[in-house]
């Protein structure tokens, strides 16, 4: 893993793909999608945008990140099938921040530091 996650130097970059789900897309899973990139494979995505999440988009990741519980059961709601296949995770972030706030960069890092040492990752 890379320093984004206080990993020590050296170590390898895990290769998994990431799908980063919020509501629009425009601040959390953006930023996380972000963050990420030089840890893992990451995508992001929105879904009550323009433009939502499709279903290519879940099959591609090996593990889907949503920020709130609600966006969790969206997931389940739209695409069951693949609801069932996937690991999806919680990173317990409200809608109270913008693209690339300070904050909410340490609050990604800080959640998801704790699901790689919880083995969830």
């Amino acid at each position: 893993m890379a320093r984004d996650l206080g990993c020590m130097e050296g170590e390898e970059t895990m290769t998994r793909n990431l799908l980063f789900i919020c509501n629009q897309n425009k601040n959390r899973s953006k930023t996380a999608e972000e963050i990420m990139q030089s840890n893992f494979n990451t995508k992001s995505a929105g879904l009550f945008n323009d433009k939502p999440v499709e279903e290519q988009t879940i099959e591609w990741a090996d593990t889907i990140i949503v920020m709130e519980e609600q966006q969790r059961l969206e997931v389940a709601k739209r695409f069951p099938r693949e609801y069932l296949q996937k690991r999806i995770l919680n990173l317990n972030i409200p809608d109270m921040y913008k693209y690339n706030q300070k904050e909410l960069k340490e609050r990604i890092r800080k959640n998801m530091k704790k699901l790689i040492k919880e083995s969830m990752l």
